[in-house]
């Protein structure tokens, strides 16, 4: 067992979770471990842990939680949230825990290469291929200009983060 360093433990970090849409019922956890036995992920990856994590967060941990791996392998799929008996939302944590990780320029490795692939295509492929099969069997093209995605993403202020992500300032 790791010993945690008091030092390095940032209790503002509770509150910006707490405040931040997703992440205001974290308190309420009381650490039973329903999140985890209902955890699909947990079935592939025993390392991952709902419920660690949503500690970690009350310690204040803010680096381990939001460098850690863990966070994005959140499949959404509700079943710890459909059971935790203090309703907590495990699920918007998760993506609240994400939201607050892109605003500190944290993201893992396979979500930025996606963020990049949608702003770059507007889609997470190029259609060229799929435009020759689509011809094929008299389905009509798939536009291949982003320039729509962009503006849907640059509207809701996710274009922001997008390029901040792939590192570029004007698309």
């Amino acid at each position: 067992m790791e010993t945690i360093d008091a030092k390095k433990l940032d209790f503002s970090f509770i509150e910006e979770v707490k405040n931040t849409p997703g992440g205001e019922k974290i308190v309420n956890c009381f650490a039973c471990g329903t999140c985890a036995a209902s955890c699909p992920v947990r079935e592939f990856d025993e390392k991952f842990n709902p419920r660690k994590i949503i500690h970690m967060v009350l310690l204040g941990m803010r680096d381990e939680v939001l460098h850690s791996e863990f966070v994005w392998l959140c499949s959404g799929c509700l079943a710890c949230q459909e059971r935790c008996p203090q309703g907590v939302t495990i699920t918007e944590l998760m993506m609240a825990l994400k939201n607050i990780a892109v605003n500190h320029g944290i993201v893992h490795s396979a979500f930025s290469m996606q963020a990049a692939e949608v702003y770059r295509y507007g889609r997470l492929y190029e259609v060229g291929d799929l435009n020759a099969r689509r011809e094929k069997i008299g389905l009509p093209r798939i536009p291949e200009d982003p320039e729509e995605t962009r503006k849907i993403l640059d509207d809701n202020g996710v274009g922001d983060i997008a390029r901040k992500i792939i590192g570029t300032e004007n698309g």
